[in-house]
């Protein structure tokens, strides 16, 4: 009797298990070197559900060793995108994560990987999110890390916290598909936020507006103003609406500058001096 009822046990919990849906999560590796790293990071993804891996310039790829390493998750492969550009990968995506182990600017988000999978998760029921990998040597760029809305930092020991690049996609990938499993019954967010296309256009034209009313960085080389306008709003996680409004914004006040030296249009208007 005992036999029979252990022999029941599995499939009665199978039964109650609820398959954990596909996420709009991509992964996004940037200049990656080694081949045989993209084919482990496809295994990582595959062992946790995610399917959409773009890679940005890969040194080599694809690869025989590429394939060899996906054990089995080589349709991934297959199916990657390879682009030449950042923002090309990343251009539609309302959240970009960037992951990190250095210390940066303090005016970035910098989440747990617990809880920035959890954000994640919920964005992407509304709209694709990007997961950002730099490369093995040197990781991500400053300007890299500058399209991201946050920094995820995998906590490691502090004597050796060094992870190779499969072994970060690992651990982001299953803290999101924990996020999944636990969220899956959660609606979406109300408003999906501004994919990162709309923000680099909005960061373009509020640059063009700051150089026509002459406002400079004042600070030793000049460098840092912008970056920090831009940390500001990504934290502030603007939706489409709240950058069309905030780049009409600008356009009133580039219109009003071209019009502030002409002559009043009419000099018997309200306020005449006759």
């Amino acid at each position: 009797m005992l036999a029979k009822s252990v022999a029941k046990g599995p499939a009665r919990i199978a039964r109650k298990m609820h398959p954990i849906p596909a996420a709009d999560i991509r992964v996004v590796l940037v200049e990656t070197s080694h081949p045989g790293n993209i084919g482990a990071v496809a295994r990582a993804m595959k062992n946790m559900g995610l399917e959409q891996l773009v890679l940005v310039r890969p040194k080599q790829f694809p690869d025989p060793e590429a394939t060899a390493r996906a054990s089995g998750a080589d349709d991934l492969l297959r199916r990657a995108r390879v682009v030449d550009d950042l923002l090309e990968a990343i251009g539609d995506c309302g959240l970009v994560a960037a992951t990190t182990s250095r210390d940066r600017d303090q005016n970035f988000r910098v989440r747990d990987l617990c809880e920035g999978a959890e954000q994640i998760v919920a964005q992407a029921r509304s709209g694709p999110v990007a997961l950002l990998f730099g490369n093995e040597r040197t990781g991500l760029t400053n300007d890299e890390l500058a399209l991201a809305h946050l920094l995820l930092r995998i906590p490691a020991n502090p004597a050796y916290p060094s992870l190779n690049l499969a072994m970060a996609v690992q651990l982001v990938s299953y803290e999101t598909w924990r996020a999944r499993g636990a969220q899956y019954l959660s609606p979406p967010p109300a408003t999906p936020l501004a994919p990162a296309i709309e923000m680099e256009r909005l960061f373009t034209h509020l640059q063009q507006v700051l150089d026509e009313v002459e406002f400079r960085d004042r600070t030793p080389g000049g460098t840092s103003l912008m970056n920090r306008i831009r940390r500001f709003l990504h934290r502030a996680e603007l939706d489409q609406n709240e950058v069309n409004i905030l780049r009409g914004i600008l356009t009133a006040v580039q219109q009003k500058r071209r019009h502030a030296g002409a002559p009043p249009a009419d000099d018997d208007g309200p306020g005449s001096a006759r």
